[in-house]
């Protein structure tokens, strides 16, 4: 085995002395804060994001149950047009297409989001609302 492949010298030596601490600690109590406020931050930014991933969900849900039935029919019925369309077309021409419109020239770029942006990013989610 290849011991460069295992990335221990780009580790810091705090965190290789965190590795190898014992339990109960021998270090100093303010470095052992300093620890768990480096895990409580990061902590907190896995929950961030874990939140805005569920927040998406939730956007996605609303989709399939509008209160308006026939709402709903109508967006799985576009929804299964729109699969065919894509499992029809090759692979390659729906990335050319994706591509081209992506790196489109700036003056050709709204400052608006797109309309389906601006329409999932106003569909409601459970932390929007009161309970």
């Amino acid at each position: 085995m290849d011991a460069r492949l295992s990335q221990a010298e780009v580790c810091h030596p705090d965190e290789l002395d965190e590795e190898f601490d014992t339990f109960p600690t021998t270090r100093p109590s303010d470095i052992v804060r300093m620890r768990y406020d480096r895990l409580r931050s990061v902590a907190g930014r896995v929950q961030t994001v874990v939140g805005d991933l569920a927040t998406q969900g939730e956007r996605a849900q609303a989709l399939l149950s509008w209160r308006d039935s026939r709402a709903t029919a109508i967006f799985i019925i576009f929804s299964l047009i729109w699969a065919v369309f894509i499992y029809i077309t090759p692979f390659q021409v729906i990335a050319i297409i994706v591509g081209l419109f992506m790196l489109r020239h700036p003056r050709f770029r709204s400052k608006l989001p797109s309309v389906p942006v601006n329409f999932f990013k106003r569909l409601p989610s459970k932390s929007d609302a009161m309970f």
